[in-house]
C-alpha cells in the first residue's frame, strides 16, 4: 500500500511538473501531473506564488500560466538532496 504524500512531496510534484513542461505552464497540465483536486491545486499555487517559488502570468490569450523562480529551482535541487539523504539512512 502506498503512503500518502506529505506536503513537501506535493510541492515537489507541482514544481517538477512546471519544470518539466518548461516556461509558462497552464494549470491544467499541473493539475494532471500533480494528481490533485482543482481546489487543492489552487491553494498550493497561491501559497507558492506568495512564497516566491513560482510566478503567475498571462499568456498571449490572457490565460493563466505559471513558471518557476530561482527559489523554485532551488527547492527542487534541495529536495532531491534531502530525499536522497533520508532514503540512504532508511528513514523514508
Amino acid at each position: 500500500m502506498n503512503k500518502k504524500r506529505d506536503r513537501l512531496q506535493i510541492i515537489h510534484d507541482i514544481l517538477l511538473a512546471i519544470r518539466e513542461k518548461g516556461s509558462q505552464v497552464k494549470p491544467t497540465h499541473i493539475l494532471y501531473k500533480s494528481n490533485l483536486s482543482h481546489q487543492m491545486l489552487m491553494e498550493y499555487l497561491q501559497e507558492l506564488i506568495a512564497k516566491g517559488f513560482i510566478i503567475e502570468e498571462g499568456d498571449k490569450k490572457g490565460k493563466k500560466v505559471y513558471s518557476l523562480t530561482d527559489k523554485g529551482y532551488d527547492y527542487l535541487r534541495d529536495y532531491t538532496v534531502i530525499k536522497g539523504f533520508v532514503d540512504s539512512y532508511g528513514l523514508g
